[in-house]
């Protein structure tokens, strides 16, 4: 992914926690960043002045006046965790999931596990070169469909 996507990613991230991890399609991380900042909301904001307020205005002055400032850090720290996390997930930084622990050949674009049977990943759509065949093995391969053919 290119550096202004990543850059992109991450202040959507910090504008709403979570935001940046689903445009990265990383679902269980967009929840539980979504769900954390949902939850401090709900547990250290006065909700109940916030809701009684009668226009936005209002209640983002409640917000931001009624609030303590270690709620208000808690509220940073969530939304800026999340945003540098977002960044370097969309940086690959570490690298995709399931590229240490990949049983067979792994594709060298996206590093992911590739079917052997394909000539391409089918993660990524990258072709692939297959390896020159031996003598033998052609050799052989050729009299198997010439018996196939003569029976």
């Amino acid at each position: 992914m290119t550096w202004l996507r990543a850059l992109v990613i991450g202040g959507l991230s910090l504008l709403v926690p979570g935001a940046g991890h689903a445009l990265l399609r990383d679902w269980l991380r967009a929840f539980a960043f979504g769900g954390l900042f949902i939850a401090a909301g709900l547990f250290f904001l006065p909700t109940a002045e916030i809701a009684a307020a009668d226009s936005f205005a209002d209640s983002m002055t409640i917000a931001t006046q009624e609030t303590e400032r270690i709620t208000q850090f808690l509220f940073s720290f969530i939304a800026l965790f999340a945003a540098i996390d977002a960044t370097f997930r969309a940086l690959g930084v570490p690298p995709g999931r399931g590229s240490n622990d990949a049983d067979g050949p792994t594709c060298p674009t996206c590093g992911k596990e590739l079917d052997e049977d394909l000539s391409f990943c089918h993660w990524c759509t990258t072709r692939l070169e297959s390896p020159p065949a031996s003598e033998g093995e052609t050799a052989g391969a050729v009299n198997a469909t010439d018996e196939s053919r003569n029976h």
